[in-house]
C-alpha cells in the first residue's frame, strides 16, 4: 500500500509538472478586443469565433503540438487604450501574434508599433482600405474583406439598377469616411450622380437630422456606412420616419446582430455581407454544423469573417513551424487555404485575402424568428479584391 501511495504521488507530481510546462509553452494569441461600448456587440462575435476556433483547436492537440492560448483584454474601442493594451500583452504575457481588434482607426493606431513589438497583426474584420494600402507595414495581414472589397461588391449590384442619384450617412472614423470615398467613386464610375454624404459620432443615438438630411436630399438610394448600436439606432428610426419608402437603404455590410436587434425595421436593406452563413461548400457546412451544436444557432457575419482568420493564422503558423514573426510573415505571403467561403489567397504584395464579394437583401421568411439576408448576388475574387496597395478600381 505504501508503494503504491508513493508511486501515485509521483506520477501526480509528474503530470503536474507537465500540465505547467504545456501551458508555460502555450501558443499565446493577443485579443484586444472591444467588449463594451457601441461597437461592444461585434467585440463579442468576434471573441466568440476565436475562442471557439481555439477550442477546436486544442481539442486535436493545440498547434505544433502546443496549446492555443487567448490572452483577452477590453479596448472599448479607443485607439490609445488598444496600443496600451497590446503593448502590455507583449511585455507582460510574450504575446507576438494578435487578431480580434474591432475598429480600424484602432488598427491604424497599433500598425507602427508592430515592428518594434516583433509581433504580427492578422486582422479579422478591419475595414479601411489604407491598411493594405498607404498604411502597410510588413506584419499586418488582412484576411477579412476589406471597406472598399464590401462596397465595391454593392456598386457593380447598382451597375444594373435603375436607382440614380445617392446619399451616404457613415460613422466620423477612418472606416466610414474610407468607404464613403470609395462609395462615391464607385458610384460615379457606374454612371450615378453622388449628391452628398454626412458623418455621425460614433455612438450617436438620435439619427432625426441626419434622416431629414437624408430625405431632402432627393436621393434614390441612401448608402450606410454604420455598425453596431448606430446602425440599429439608424434603422429602427429611420422606419419611424418611414425613409424606406422614399428611398432605397443601402449599406456595406448586413449583419445579423443589427437585423435581429432592429427586426421588421431591416426589411428591405440591401447590402454587402463578409460572410454568409448560407454558403454551399464542405468547410463552411462543417463550421456551420460545429457551430449549431455548440451555440444552438447559424454563424453571424462577424462570426464568420472573424473564424476564417482564425483559419489563416493556423495555416500561417503550421507552415512556418513558430510564430516567430519573421518566419510567419514569410508563410502568411502568397498562401492558399480553403475555408468557410471557398479558397482565399493572402497577396504577398499588399497581405490582404483576395476573396468573393457577396450582395444581400434582407427579407422575412415564414417560420424565422427574425428577417434573414439572402444572396442576391456573388461576385468572383478578381472582380471585388481592388489592384495590390490600392482603394480604387479600375474597370
Amino acid at each position: 500500500m505504501s508503494v503504491s501511495r508513493r508511486v501515485l504521488l509521483q506520477t501526480a507530481a509528474v503530470a503536474g509538472m507537465t500540465r505547467r510546462a504545456f501551458a508555460a509553452d502555450s501558443i499565446k494569441i493577443g485579443i484586444p478586443v472591444a467588449l463594451t461600448g457601441p461597437l461592444g456587440g461585434i467585440g463579442a462575435q468576434m471573441r466568440r469565433a476565436c475562442e471557439f476556433w481555439a477550442k477546436q483547436v486544442n481539442a486535436k492537440g493545440g498547434l505544433l503540438g502546443r496549446p492555443i492560448e487567448l490572452i483577452v483584454e477590453d479596448t472599448a474601442a479607443n485607439p490609445a487604450t488598444t496600443v496600451r493594451k497590446v503593448q502590455e500583452m507583449v511585455e507582460r504575457s510574450g504575446v507576438r501574434l494578435i487578431t480580434c481588434i474591432v475598429a480600424s482607426n484602432e488598427a491604424l493606431a497599433v500598425v507602427p508599433k508592430l515592428a518594434e513589438w516583433d509581433t504580427i497583426f492578422v486582422s479579422g474584420d478591419n475595414g479601411d482600405g489604407r491598411l493594405t494600402g498607404e498604411s502597410l507595414v510588413p506584419n499586418f495581414f488582412r484576411p477579412n474583406v476589406s471597406g472598399p472589397m464590401g462596397t465595391r461588391a454593392v456598386t457593380l449590384w447598382l451597375r444594373d439598377s435603375p436607382m440614380k442619384k445617392f446619399y451616404g450617412i457613415g460613422m466620423d472614423y477612418a472606416w466610414g469616411h474610407n468607404s464613403m470615398e470609395v462609395f462615391e467613386s464607385e458610384a460615379k464610375r457606374a454612371g450615378k450622380e453622388f449628391l452628398g454624404a454626412v458623418f455621425s459620432p460614433t455612438g450617436t443615438k438620435d439619427f432625426s437630422t441626419y434622416i431629414t438630411k437624408i430625405r431632402q436630399s432627393g436621393a434614390d438610394g441612401c448608402y450606410l456606412v454604420l455598425a453596431g448600436d448606430d446602425n440599429v439606432a439608424f434603422l429602427t428610426q429611420a422606419k419611424q420616419y418611414r425613409l424606406g419608402e422614399k428611398v432605397q437603404l443601402l449599406t456595406e455590410q448586413v449583419d445579423e446582430m443589427g437585423i435581429n436587434a432592429s427586426g421588421d425595421a431591416s426589411v428591405g436593406l440591401i447590402g454587402g455581407s463578409r460572410y454568409p452563413a448560407a454558403l454551399d461548400n464542405p468547410q463552411n457546412k462543417a463550421f456551420v454544423a460545429a457551430w449549431q451544436a455548440e451555440y444552438g444557432r447559424l454563424p453571424q457575419m462577424f462570426e464568420g469573417d472573424q473564424y476564417q482568420s482564425c483559419i489563416v493564422m493556423q495555416a500561417g503558423i503550421e507552415k512556418a513551424g513558430s510564430v516567430e514573426a519573421a518566419k510567419l510573415r514569410a508563410a502568411l505571403e502568397g498562401l492558399v487555404v480553403t475555408s468557410v467561403k471557398g479558397p482565399i489567397t493572402m497577396r504577398a504584395c499588399d497581405h490582404q485575402a483576395e476573396q468573393p464579394g457577396f450582395v444581400v437583401k434582407v427579407v422575412k421568411k415564414d417560420g424565422m424568428e427574425h428577417p434573414v439576408p439572402e444572396v442576391i448576388a456573388t461576385y468572383k475574387a478578381d472582380r471585388v479584391t481592388p489592384p495590390c496597395n490600392q482603394m480604387v478600381y479600375t474597370d
